[in-house]
């Protein structure tokens, strides 16, 4: 069914049947219970996906059909999986004859997040391929959630956040600091720098007692300055770590729950987490990724 009355501020999740986005329906389930918002189950079949079927022998308005019924059907599933799971959250759900990526970036104006897999079901039939996902993060007005592949047996230590000391990584930090509470969950803010030694060191962690970093260490502090006010049940740990922001990002991320990184297309070169650094981390992160974007580039 085509469906345009979504609610405003629901969390929406992309579905396509596979094990990738159930996993993605699972995580979004339990943070609608949290937020104490409506649900928003969407599938897509975009153009992208039947250009196969202008072959001589295809009936193409019977195949259309038929992939309907297989997104109803992946829909309908998904909502009796809410139901047995948390038969008090609202929900709606959408089917839209789109591109995928443009379907989601449309709910997406509305959202308060979008939540999403990174391995669909085949190259004809998937929604959440990992090129869907990669797009929507690029440029979605609200938070972005991704389901990475990662060891969900592996003893994980919370929620991990990058802070580079701008004005516009404040709502990155909130972020991470609002799930880490909705959780209860642990958080590490991380400042990643550059400096001469970080050519021959590599991706590495820096002793408390290390000279000459003050100046890092006080732009790591007035970044988190208020937020343990805000949010005093979080148990925070600061850390600097000399070397790329996303090298140091992704190495941190095999022993976290969740990664956090914000989308700054406006910040300078020095910033920590640029948009291109999102992106990095995102594709190669042991872990759930959220991207964050800066308010300024809505």
């Amino acid at each position: 069914m085509e469906t345009t009355a979504i609610p405003s501020g629901s969390i929406v999740v992309g579905l396509d049947g596979s094990p990738s986005s159930t996993q993605a329906l699972d995580w979004a389930i339990d943070q609608a219970g949290l937020e104490h918002r409506p649900l928003t189950l969407a599938h897509g079949v975009g153009p992208g996906q039947t250009l196969w079927l202008g072959q001589s022998g295809f009936d193409h308005r019977l195949v259309v059909t038929a992939m309907r019924e297989d997104g109803q059907a992946v829909l309908d599933a998904a909502r009796e999986h809410v139901a047995a799971r948390a038969p008090g959250i609202e929900v709606h759900q959408t089917l839209r004859l789109a591109d995928p990526r443009e379907a989601l970036l449309e709910l997406a104006r509305e959202a308060a997040m979008v939540v999403l897999g990174s391995r669909g079901r085949g190259p004809v039939r998937s929604l959440l391929l990992g090129s869907v996902s990669v797009a929507v993060s690029r440029h979605a007005p609200c938070p972005v959630v991704v389901l990475r592949p990662h060891n969900r047996g592996a003893i994980r230590q919370g929620v991990l956040v990058g802070a580079d000391g701008t004005a516009s990584s404040g709502t990155t930090l909130e972020f991470a600091y609002r799930v880490a509470s909705q959780r209860h969950l642990p958080l590490t803010v991380m400042h990643c720098f550059w400096d001469l030694r970080s050519i021959t060191a590599g991706p590495a962690m820096v002793l408390a007692g290390e000279p000459d970093l003050e100046a890092e260490r006080l732009l790591l502090a007035e970044s988190v300055s208020g937020l343990g006010e805000k949010f005093p049940d979080v148990h925070v740990t600061t850390e600097l770590a000399r070397g790329m922001a996303d090298d140091c990002l992704v190495r941190a991320a095999e022993r976290m729950d969740l990664v956090v990184v914000g989308r700054h297309l406006h910040s300078p070169v020095s910033g920590l987490v640029r948009g291109s650094v999102a992106s990095a981390v995102l594709e190669h992160a042991p872990s759930i990724v959220a991207v964050v974007p800066d308010p300024r580039d809505a």
